[in-house]
């Protein structure tokens, strides 16, 4: 094991030429960041979820009772043992095949039953009052690290020139105020990258993790090798867009539809011009450039910028989604869904009318049907054998 940490923690590998971990030890006359400080972002992301679930409880939803958002979620399927048990042993999308059997079955014609799976799988979408209390959640969290945020960094001298991260790299001090602000930040994300699994899923899930993942690596990794100062700068720019984003979900939650669009409209701005425009000249140009001058490239430092770059293409295809979004609600007059953020795994399900009660026949040959799956699993149409699940 003593082998296998003295390789990862290769002083070649993190830190610049002729400097050593040893260069880096806490001293009486300054204080630099050390690997074992993260440890305590542990115990406080599961604080950090269990002030959500508070908050939600006690502050969000009180305020979208207030809203008249009610808990009421999509309309729910009419019960069939039948097909119910199908959709949860087998599959939630049946194919031709199936719902051909499923029919002959239950007597139902085949656009009924695609409606009864349709209306089942939009059953399982989380109410608009569950919604709204995650993004309020959210929204308050991402105003006050955003605000702490510009009110320490305005006064430290790499905000307004970012040379300044990489003079006297890095031998640069730990501040209380920047161990706050990672430590608090890495615990947030930590939070949503175990709540990924408990929340909304989302269409974007796969993208959501990998953001996740690479924020969480780039918050370690620059607090480890002392590249805090830029650090900062990167977080901060990343929470300036998140506040409305939460903000415009909340009143379109709230069908405040005028203010939703206003801030859809700001949010839109806001982010492309901050993650395809202020990142790569102000972000990017002193990790890529500026540093390159002053410190000199070294192999953490490749493994930095490259998690960087990922960040950007992550922020292209989101800004592609966003353009789509706006130009949806140009066509129609309204912003209706978030491609980003907001839109769940089956969001692109309408809902449908309800379910006509079946004719006393088909009630009549669903309980024969029943009687008989007791002891014959409901004609082979769940043993999956006639008709594999399409993966």
């Amino acid at each position: 094991m003593s082998g296998i940490l003295a390789w990862f923690w290769n002083e070649r590998f993190w830190l610049p030429h002729n400097v050593t971990w040893a260069d880096l030890k806490n001293t009486e006359e300054a204080t630099f960041p050390q690997a074992e400080d993260l440890y305590l972002a542990c115990p406080l992301a599961f604080c950090i979820f269990m002030i959500r679930l508070v908050f939600e409880r006690f502050i969000a939803r009180p305020c979208a009772m207030g809203l008249k958002i009610q808990a009421n979620g999509p309309q729910k399927a009419q019960p069939n043992a039948i097909l119910e048990k199908v959709f949860t042993a087998i599959t939630k999308h049946p194919d031709e095949k199936r719902l051909e059997g499923l029919s002959k079955q239950l007597d139902w014609d085949v656009r009924t039953i695609q409606r009864w799976f349709r209306q089942r799988r939009n059953q399982e979408k989380p109410s608009t009052l569950t919604r709204f209390c995650e993004s309020m959640w959210r929204f308050t969290f991402y105003l006050y690290i955003f605000t702490y945020g510009v009110r320490f960094l305005k006064k430290t001298p790499w905000l307004w020139n970012t040379k300044e991260c990489w003079y006297n790299y890095p031998y640069q001090p730990l501040t209380v105020d920047i161990h706050y602000y990672y430590i608090l930040e890495l615990s947030f994300y930590l939070s949503l990258l175990f709540s990924q699994f408990t929340d909304i899923r989302r269409k974007d899930f796969p993208i959501m993790l990998v953001h996740h993942a690479a924020t969480i690596s780039l918050i370690t990794f620059s607090y480890v090798n002392n590249m805090a100062r830029v650090g900062t700068l990167v977080m901060c720019l990343h929470d300036a867009a998140d506040v409305l984003i939460e903000a415009a979900k909340m009143a379109n939650y709230a069908k405040c539809q005028i203010l939703c669009n206003l801030l859809f409209a700001m949010f839109a701005i806001l982010f492309i011009s901050s993650r395809l425009g202020v990142y790569p000249v102000w972000i990017l140009n002193t990790t890529l450039f500026e540093s390159w001058e002053i410190v000199g490239p070294y192999p953490s430092w490749w493994l930095f910028n490259l998690l960087l770059l990922l960040l950007q293409l992550l922020h292209s295809f989101w800004s592609y989604l966003i353009v789509r979004t706006a130009c949806r609600a140009i066509s129609k007059g309204k912003v209706s869904k978030d491609d980003r953020s907001d839109i769940e795994s089956s969001s692109d399900e309408d809902e449908s009318p309800p379910l006509p009660p079946p004719s006393a026949n088909q009630r009549h040959h669903s309980s024969a049907t029943n009687g008989t799956n007791k002891s014959h699993g409901t004609n082979g149409y769940l043993t999956g054998a006639l008709y594999p699940d399409e993966h």
